[in-house]
């Protein structure tokens, strides 16, 4: 097969049927429980978090928010308000429940953790959430510089089978945030298309830290890309381990396009 036959038959993101996501599947999988991947991203983001004073961060940005709650949670702290952009009605669906009826018991330990990292969120996992708000939609509904900060956890690789979608997707997430704006990400490293319980296979784009800092770093200034080891309790996805980003949406002009 040719290369550009190869590149025809890739899977794209517009190719999934992410409103029929599989929410309860991937619950019981991956976040039913707090697994060391998840500390280790926590520690990561906590730490990123903890430069901001309480509350200093008039609005900011979860892009594409999945059925994850940790992340919005760990925002409280510095945020007042916290934008959870999804496109699947299956994942909005779940977004709403918890913020309207409480997040799931299975949430708190989680939680309990954020908060001995940060002792700046609110006492209960729902005074975090209630700084929350569900923004149906899709990465280029988001205008640019929207956002003094944002983050994207396990999203852009997990979604397309094609590195040019890839990137754009991430140039999508840096440009949602004003210049000098900060971001935050967490990557699944070296992930191919994957499946979740008994469902369909999901495209997927395996990354290295090397490919991320490809895309990155002509958009950011302040780039760290760290990363922790594959993870043996969770389900095998083929991954290699989980990539750390933080950076800052780089002050020129380059930047603006």
């Amino acid at each position: 097969m040719s290369s550009s036959a190869r590149a025809r038959a890739l899977r794209h993101n517009r190719d999934a049927d992410w409103d029929s996501w599989p929410v309860a599947d991937y619950l019981a999988e991956n976040y039913r429980q707090l697994h060391p991947c998840d500390i280790g991203v926590i520690h990561h983001h906590s730490a990123f978090y903890r430069q901001f004073a309480p509350g200093s961060i008039a609005r900011s940005l979860e892009f594409g928010a999945g059925p994850n709650l940790y992340p919005l949670m760990l925002a409280a702290a510095a945020s007042r308000r916290i934008d959870a952009l999804e496109p699947s009605t299956a994942n909005v669906r779940y977004l709403r429940g918890q913020l309207a009826e409480g997040p799931d018991t299975s949430w708190q330990a989680f939680y309990t953790l954020c908060r001995e990292l940060d002792p700046a969120l609110p006492a209960k996992p729902a005074e975090a959430l209630a700084r929350v708000r569900i923004v149906p939609g899709a990465a280029d509904d988001v205008p640019a510089g929207t956002y003094d900060l944002a983050s994207m956890n396990f999203v852009a690789e997990s979604v397309t089978e094609d590195f040019a979608e890839v990137a754009a997707l991430c140039a999508d997430f840096v440009r949602s945030v004003r210049p000098g704006g900060h971001l935050v990400a967490a990557f699944m490293e070296r992930m191919p298309s994957y499946r979740i319980g008994d469902g369909p296979d999901w495209p997927a784009c395996p990354v290295d830290a090397g490919a991320v800092r490809a895309v990155f770093a002509p958009l950011t200034e302040e780039l760290r890309i760290s990363r922790l080891a594959k993870d043996r309790t969770l389900p095998e996805y083929g991954d290699t381990g989980v990539l750390l980003l933080t950076a800052r949406r780089t002050e020129t002009s380059r930047s603006q396009s």
